[in-house]
């Protein structure tokens, strides 16, 4: 096996080749919210409910990952931006492909927002990210959002069949990407991109709300989930996330994970 395909075992699981991720790099975008001012104790909490990486900056990798607790896959986000700069939308480069190898991490993550103004940097960004990936044998999930002026919904289907395609052909291993509302439409997301879809949660909502989501996705094609907020807020991530992952990892209904949270 090649080193990348070793890393990517540590971030998805190798027998249903699919995973619950969740990302928990908001730290630089909005600060110390809920649910991360200890992050060491949100880390023990998704991986004990059966998460298989969490996505953080250098911060997460420092002061909150691996230091007790059941093991969990590190992805290290390589981009940013904080809700206070001038243009929230345009990521910047803030870390190296070789900074995370040494850090010990197991993947490396990159957010493009196709029809933002700065696109085109942050797509040549993306590009020779993975590049330097496909070097150091490192898995790359690119987190694609359309987002920006030409933009009529977060959520249109051809916007979002765009995004994840534009990170498949520019190397990413895996895509992160918003569910487009039904498993019909968002089967056309996951053909047209051929490698693995995971779909992000978006905004804090109610659990079943959530769930149905991750059903809906799952039947649409999905390989996956990377959920923040509705994990790592949840009054029990520990238990949130582990219901999560009997629709992922087991092909259970969201009502037969609400089971799970009763």
């Amino acid at each position: 096996m090649r080193g990348k395909e070793i890393r990517l075992e540590r971030i998805m699981n190798r027998n249903t080749k699919k995973t619950v991720i969740v990302p928990m790099d908001h730290g630089v975008t909005n600060g110390p919210i809920p649910g991360l001012i200890d992050m060491g104790q949100s880390v023990n909490l998704v991986a004990e409910g059966g998460a298989n990486a969490v996505i953080g900056h250098v911060g997460l990798a420092l002061h909150g990952h691996r230091q007790s607790g059941r093991d969990v896959g590190l992805i290290l986000h390589l981009s940013a931006s904080t809700m206070l700069g001038p243009d929230p939308n345009y990521k910047v480069l803030v870390n190296t492909v070789q900074n995370a190898l040494k850090m010990g991490a197991d993947g490396v993550s990159m957010h493009v927002n196709i029809g933002a103004e700065e696109e085109a940097k942050m797509l040549s960004d993306l590009g020779t990210v993975a590049i330097e990936c496909m070097e150091w044998g490192m898995p790359l999930l690119a987190m694609m959002y359309p987002r920006g002026k030409n933009i009529r919904s977060d959520h249109d289907l051809e916007s979002v069949k765009l995004a994840a395609r534009v990170a498949a052909e520019l190397g990413a291993d895996i895509v992160k990407t918003v569910y487009t509302g039904d498993p019909e439409s968002f089967r056309e997301v996951t053909r047209g991109c051929p490698v693995p879809v995971v779909v992000a949660g978006g905004s804090k909502t109610d659990d079943r709300t959530t769930l149905e989501l991750i059903e809906g996705a799952m039947a649409g094609g999905a390989a996956g989930i990377s959920i923040g907020r509705n994990a790592f807020q949840h009054k029990n991530p520990a238990k949130f996330v582990r219901a999560a992952a009997c629709i992922v990892h087991a092909n259970k209904s969201a009502e037969e994970a609400l089971e799970i949270l009763k």
